[in-house]
């Protein structure tokens, strides 16, 4: 006999509290079901139950044995389902929240190519910087930056990690100078980045230590970073930006990175889904196109 099937018999004998019931939901003899218990304790040399005509029950044995043959047909089941979801296109509406630039430059066009892939797979993507609550939306993904708050009941991934630079206007270093250390920042008007009423700190790496904080000083308050680097490619001030959002500016000669000797901090990026005994098709299909993304960023 099959192992595995006479375990399964055996489960189902056990959770019924019946061999007759058992028969019934496999479709298979009252002895039938019998003889796979039988097989199981002849290769066991133990008796896994003892039966009445009234009742049956598990020995000390049986009991031991029945809990790691439930841990083995889940595994079992599991393994299938793998399988399943490998051999299943993903389909059906893929809701997806991301912050707005971020997505609109970055995680967009790796999203559209999937969704031209997969001809069944509908896209919902929502572009929003506040952050919205995953499992109460209902959202099948989310794509957060920098350090995460508490995701219980959500599985993370991460996908990537965005550098940050510090860059102005050669028509600002000009007028102004350019600093050659963190300690200049100070004398510098900066563009600062304000979001849901915080002043983010400009952060560097520091050898085996925390990395430092810069609380940047100017005139200029902003709460969208693509204003930022408009603001700054007209010479109003230095900014600290992710390189993928700046990168054509640097190229074209619009913006220039500054402090080059210093190590860039690096935001990291995670992908994070309702957290569920198989990972839904279309959820892998977008958090495995996301794994391009590090290419994307530069």
């Amino acid at each position: 006999m099959d192992r595995l099937t006479s375990m399964a018999v055996f489960v189902r004998a056990v959770d019924l509290s019946s061999f007759a019931a058992a028969a019934d939901t496999l479709e298979m003899s009252g002895p039938m079901v019998g003889k796979h218990v039988r097989f199981l304790e002849e290769r066991l040399g133990v008796r896994l139950l003892n039966r009445t005509t009234r009742r049956q029950s598990l020995t000390e044995a049986g009991q031991a044995y029945y809990e790691r043959c439930r841990a083995v047909l889940s595994e079992a089941e599991a393994a299938d389902a793998v399988v399943a979801d490998e051999l299943s296109a993903p389909r059906g509406r893929l809701r997806v929240t991301m912050p707005a630039l971020l997505g609109r430059h970055c995680l967009a066009p790796l999203l559209m190519k999937l969704v031209r892939k997969y001809p069944h797979l509908e896209l919902d993507l929502s572009f929003g910087d506040p952050i919205a609550d995953i499992l109460e939306a209902g959202y099948d993904l989310a794509i957060r930056t920098g350090d995460l708050d508490d995701q219980s009941g959500l599985i993370t991934r991460r996908i990537a990690s965005q550098r940050m630079v510090v860059c102005g206007a050669r028509s600002y270093l000009r007028a102004n100078g350019k600093p050659k250390s963190l300690d200049d920042l100070a004398a510098h008007q900066a563009i600062i980045y304000r979001r849901s009423g915080r002043v983010r700190p400009w952060l560097f790496p520091q050898a085996d230590q925390p990395a430092r904080e810069i609380m940047p000083s100017g005139r200029l308050r902003l709460d969208d970073m693509e204003a930022i680097a408009d603001a700054a490619a007209q010479g109003m001030g230095l900014a600290w930006l992710p390189y993928w959002l700046v990168r054509e500016r640097l190229n074209s000669g619009a913006l220039v990175g500054l402090l080059e000797g210093q190590p860039e901090f690096l935001y990291d990026c995670h992908a994070l889904w309702p957290r569920s005994p198989r990972i839904p098709p279309k959820v892998r299909a977008a958090v495995d196109a996301l794994a391009a993304l590090p290419k994307l960023m530069g």
